[in-house]
């Protein structure tokens, strides 16, 4: 980068007080989260993550340094929020993941939805595992088979879900031909995403620390037999100083005054 091109010392410091009052008002919404998923709490959040990105980018580009911070999430794939700031309307985009894993505990339940329900009875949708989803995704809440995915023979995938900020709701069939074109991401106020690569990339941590743990293991192996001599000795430290008086009781030792 040319000499033109670069920010100036006071753009860099600007970005590092950023930083800090995003870290703030961080640490405030934390304080106040009204539960697990507290959406003031991912905004402030995300404004911290974009300045800190921010502050990292102006402090490379000047001192050709870098922080070493690294913020993880999802987030990162979105760009820069630019919705209204106080949205009146909502759109929450939901996705899931399932494969079948046991296509006939599927089916079975299905039956068993289609055995109660009278006007389902001898049309047979649950010989299939297409009449099977069917009748299982027309009978339970979206939620309830995501809680009861296992009773129904699935297997979770990957699920995301986002909620999405608008100037004003959608005249009723307004986008029931096309329900997802016209998600903005740069409309998102949060999201919140399950996969399986987060438990591996966890995994991945856990692995290197116990590779670590092995190799302290390795390292501190001594003779065992001076570990047992060890333990004996203790042992008989306790049984002598463990004085007793002729009913067996333990003596007190008596204070010096």
């Amino acid at each position: 980068m040319s000499d033109a091109a670069q920010p100036t010392a006071a753009e860099v410091r600007a970005a590092a007080e950023a930083v800090k009052t995003a870290l703030d008002r961080h640490l405030a919404a934390v304080e106040r989260r009204s539960g697990e998923d507290d959406p003031a709490v991912y905004d402030a959040f995300n404004q911290l993550a974009a300045a800190a990105e921010a502050y990292d980018e102006l402090l490379y580009d000047r001192y050709d340094e870098v922080t070493p911070f690294e913020i993880p999430g999802a987030d990162d794939s979105l760009p820069p929020y630019t919705g209204p700031d106080e949205p009146n309307a909502l759109s929450v985009l939901i996705r899931r993941d399932y494969a079948v894993a046991e296509p006939q505990r599927l089916m079975a339940q299905a039956r068993r939805v289609e055995a109660a329900d009278d006007e389902g009875a001898g049309a047979e949708s649950s010989g299939t595992v297409h009449g099977a989803l069917g009748l299982l995704f027309g009978e339970f809440e979206a939620d309830e088979i995501a809680s009861r995915h296992k009773e129904f023979g699935l297997e979770e995938g990957d699920s995301t879900l986002w909620v999405t900020a608008a100037d004003e709701a959608a005249e009723p069939g307004e986008w029931l031909e096309a329900p997802f074109e016209q998600a903005d991401p740069q409309r998102v106020v949060c999201r919140f995403d399950v996969s399986a690569v987060f438990d591996d990339e966890f995994d991945d941590g856990l692995e290197d620390d116990e590779d670590d743990d092995e190799d302290d293991d390795e390292a501190g192996v001594g003779d065992v037999e001076g570990l047992e001599e060890l333990e004996a000795d203790l042992d008989t430290d306790l049984d002598e100083d463990d004085d007793r008086d002729e009913d067996g009781e333990p003596v007190r030792p008596e204070a010096n005054r």
